[in-house]
């Protein structure tokens, strides 16, 4: 978690950007927010498709009323929180984001900023800024005039702007880029001014919408740490929308999953990553995917174990316990366990190098095991050269786990049996 900083301190950062004003708590509440695309009169249009031609599969509900892109969405957001929405292309995390902005309407439910509902506020009475995946700057202006652009059109006066501008500035170092214009900057640049543009104004809430998605790796990671450390400097709740789960684990004090217009689960980066509440959070959160076999949960002696092929693995106290107090039996589950929890060992499953990857610090093997694809992440550190060289494709290796890394679903829902 971020510290958060005291009341004097918050204060003093909003001087420093010229942009004193008394404030209400920032924090948000969403009650059963609902968003729905009418149908657009393109209904007959499909009834005459061609015979015999593919139909366009969505999993988004339909219903009379239209296409539901985001379901039931609740979600209390405290003041100064990083909450990070992360999902799959269509999930409706940018819609969400859209409809706080007050750039979508929300088709049902509330939202509440601070202790007012402002369904019906527009969007620069909300007390919000948002930065665009796009940048969204003016190309005919300096980074300067880019940045004070909203706070002239407050009629802010010009030492105020000017203050607020530099300190911006100066807190994203790009003091030095005031007097270009955006296209003699790089792409990183450009966020930052972005970025600036809206530190400014100093908002209660912080909008980003997949900010760093059009950025290299090496440049992604840079302006994820500086993200952090803006976050440190600029006391505003934020609310940051993502495809990327390694910006969601890195950034956010709580992630909200979602899928299919759902939020499947809730937590800190540690819980979602520790305790996946089902097999979409398991599967999506975490790099190489979490692997997932089909084995059988029993009991003896009282106590739970996994049976597949010929290793039965005992799970550990605290599993046993919320299996206990869940009252599960025995059955057909499916098991997951994560590629870094896998270890290679003289006895075990039996499998069969297809891809090996070196990594650097680990090996990523890709093995056939019964039948299916395995990924197991060997970690190099204490191995020879010459054991590294034999995890080629075709080596016969044997893999093992422990009971403390299972993950237990059910078949039919893919529920975590220990939720």
């Amino acid at each position: 978690m971020h510290p958060l900083f005291c009341s004097a301190v918050r204060e003093s950062i909003r001087e420093r950007l010229g942009m004193l004003r008394v404030v209400s708590m920032a924090s948000l509440s969403l009650k059963n927010v609902k968003k729905i695309y009418p149908h657009n009169g393109d209904d007959a249009k499909k009834k005459k498709k061609k015979k015999g031609e593919p139909e366009k599969k969505t999993n988004l509900q339909v219903t009379d009323k239209g296409v539901v892109a985001v379901q039931e969405f609740n979600l209390d957001i405290a003041d100064k929180e990083f909450i990070v929405l992360v999902g799959p292309s269509g999930c409706g995390k940018s819609t969400t984001l859209r409809m706080i902005a007050g750039l979508e309407d929300i088709s049902e439910g509330e939202l509440w900023i601070g202790d007012r509902i402002v369904n019906d506020v527009p969007p620069k009475d909300r007390d919000i800024a948002m930065v665009f995946q796009n940048y969204a700057l003016y190309p005919h202006m300096t980074v300067y005039d880019n940045m004070a652009f909203a706070l002239k059109l407050r009629k802010t006066p010009k030492d105020q702007i000017d203050k607020a501008v530099k300190e911006a500035a100066e807190i994203l170092d790009i003091t030095q880029y005031l007097g270009r214009k955006p296209k003699a900057l790089s792409g990183g640049q450009r966020q930052r001014v972005a970025i600036g543009r809206a530190i400014v104004r100093a908002p209660q809430v912080m909008l980003m919408d997949e900010p760093l998605s059009n950025l290299d790796a090496k440049l992604r990671n840079q302006m994820r740490a500086e993200i952090i450390k803006l976050r440190e400097k600029i006391q505003t709740t934020f609310i940051y929308v993502t495809h990327d789960q390694t910006e969601a684990m890195t950034l956010g004090d709580r992630i909200v999953i979602m899928k299919d217009g759902f939020i499947q689960q809730i937590g800190t980066p540690q819980e979602v990553f520790n305790h996946p509440y089902n097999l979409f959070v398991a599967g999506f959160i975490g790099t190489p995917q979490m692997n997932f076999f089909d084995a059988k949960l029993v009991k003896a002696n009282g106590k739970y174990a996994v049976k597949l092929a010929n290793l039965t693995v005992e799970l550990s106290e605290e599993k046993q316990k919320a299996l206990t107090a869940n009252k599960v039996a025995e059955q057909e589950i499916v098991l997951g366990v994560r590629p870094e929890h896998i270890t290679l060992e003289q006895t075990g499953i039996d499998s069969k190098v297809d891809v090996s990857e070196m990594m650097g610090s680990s090996v990523h093997l890709h093995v056939t095991a019964m039948g299916r694809d395995v990924v197991v992440v060997v970690s190099t550190m204490n191995m020879t050269g010459a054991e590294v060289s034999a995890l080629i494709g075709g080596a016969a290796v044997k893999f093992n786990f422990g009971g403390h890394v299972c993950h237990v679903f059910n078949k039919e829902t893919g529920i975590n049996l220990e939720a």
